[in-house]
């Protein structure tokens, strides 16, 4: 069974989408809509990035929608057919879409308004933790008194993102590497996404998306929060809630990977610019 995973932010880069704008069909056809939805040329945004945007959020998610998107359209036009999807964070909204679940300009709107709502949250941060175990990770937490700190990204078995105040993360890393880290590395984001400090954009997203209507997926969707598949029971109602959530919940990458191989994947393609969870996948997969 194939799965297709799509990677969000972290992934960006200038010139992703080389070769891509024009040549899926399914784009060149909505270009024009793209850039008048966003205000600005995506083509330009991912091919030469002029004002160094792509690192901003709000740039940022829609930029990485598109580009992911015009990875799942050429796939399936070379004949490939997933049998199960998922996306990391940003990499959801494309699971959905490619699950039918909206359409590919409703879903721009989406990630559009997440990322404005994400760029507004400020004062916080984020970072990686490598060679640590979560177990590991809550422990050093615990005996510390940094009790401000989420988890973010349970990415895989030695990868673990943590959210939390920016004061209270630049003391973590020198305990975390004391208690065998590998590596503490700071990532260069505006806020602690993923975590009890976004509950004010969660909330706002919902008043967003309380009006639409989504379909049920067509392919079974592996939720971020939950790990399991998307329910196809009352699907608008659990779509809009399992989204609202994942902006304040953590990221179940781990469990989600080995949901997809309990359920008979065996093969991974991941649509987006570059390899990340290629890479995450491997992990997890050989340490089961």
């Amino acid at each position: 069974m194939l799965a297709f995973v799509f990677p969000g932010q972290g992934s960006q880069k200038k010139g992703m989408g080389q070769g891509l704008f024009d040549e899926v069909r399914e784009y060149v056809e909505v270009e024009g809509e793209v850039d008048a939805i966003l205000g600005y040329s995506m083509r330009e945004l991912c091919l030469e990035d002029p004002d160094n945007r792509l690192k901003d959020t709000r740039y940022t998610q829609p930029a990485l929608y598109v580009v992911n998107a015009l990875h799942g359209y050429k796939a399936m036009a070379e004949g490939a057919r997933p049998d199960r999807l998922a996306g990391h964070s940003l990499g959801e909204y494309n699971a959905l879409h490619a699950a039918g679940v909206f359409d590919f300009l409703t879903g721009l709107r989406l990630v559009q308004k997440r990322g404005a709502l994400m760029a507004q949250a400020t004062g916080g941060g984020m970072g990686a933790v490598i060679g640590l175990g979560p177990d590991a990770i809550a422990a050093v937490l615990r005996d510390n008194g940094l009790a401000g700190i989420d988890v973010a990204n349970f990415n895989s078995p030695t990868q673990t993102v943590i959210s939390g105040p920016l004061d209270e993360l630049g003391q973590v890393g020198p305990l975390l590497q004391a208690a065998g880290a590998r590596m503490y590395m700071p990532l260069p984001v505006s806020a602690a996404f993923h975590s009890r400090y976004m509950v004010d954009a969660a909330n706002e997203f919902a008043e967003f998306l309380a009006p639409m209507t989504f379909a049920a997926p067509a392919l079974p969707v592996v939720a971020n929060v939950t790990a399991e598949p998307y329910p196809t029971d009352d699907a608008s109602a659990a779509v809009k809630s399992l989204l609202v959530r994942q902006i304040s919940h953590s990221v179940q990458w781990t469990q989600s990977v080995r949901r997809l191989v309990a359920d008979g994947v065996d093969e991974f393609r991941e649509m987006g610019p570059g390899n990340v969870l290629t890479k995450l996948v491997q992990q997890i997969r050989q340490s089961a």
